[in-house]
């Protein structure tokens, strides 16, 4: 999945989630299900981008 692919469903999760806290509230069983997938979603987008990138420049700085 494309970085642009990962982050078009983080912000429609995001939407969904904040959705359904107008619509059920804060501690509903669904809000929490989309607040967790949500959660998913961004640590994957972290571990693949964020990650590489921040273990990079590590790499950069102490070759210089």
């Amino acid at each position: 999945m494309s970085k642009d692919q990962l982050s078009i469903l983080i912000e429609k999760k995001r939407a969904e989630l904040i959705e359904m806290v107008m619509i059920e509230g804060l501690h509903s069983p669904n809000t929490i299900l989309y607040s967790q997938e949500l959660d998913q979603l961004l640590n994957q987008y972290n571990e693949i981008y964020i990650v590489k990138r921040t273990s990079s420049s590590l790499v950069t700085n102490k070759s210089s």
